[in-house]
């Protein structure tokens, strides 16, 4: 996805995980636990792209409902 500052786009694109009908960013992990580095990642490509809900999924778990974790781009917002 390519990355717009103002009217200048920058020469690395972002790439997402995946984008559901331009809604939703999930971003898939695959490690011990979820860090608040991962949160703040996914709230920047949120902004980023303009969207408001990113979902964090875990792979790295017992059972995967517990590894999913929600983010909101501008909660006042919603």
């Amino acid at each position: 996805m390519p990355i717009r500052y103002k009217t200048v786009l920058l020469a690395t694109p972002l790439r997402l995980d995946l984008l559901v009908e331009d809604k939703v960013i999930v971003d898939n992990k695959a490690k011990a636990e979820v860090t608040p580095i991962d949160k703040q990642q996914l709230l920047n490509y949120l902004r980023l792209c303009d969207v408001k809900l990113g979902l964090i999924v875990n792979f790295n778990i017992l059972k995967l409902v517990d590894g999913v974790t929600r983010v909101v781009n501008n909660p006042s917002e919603a």
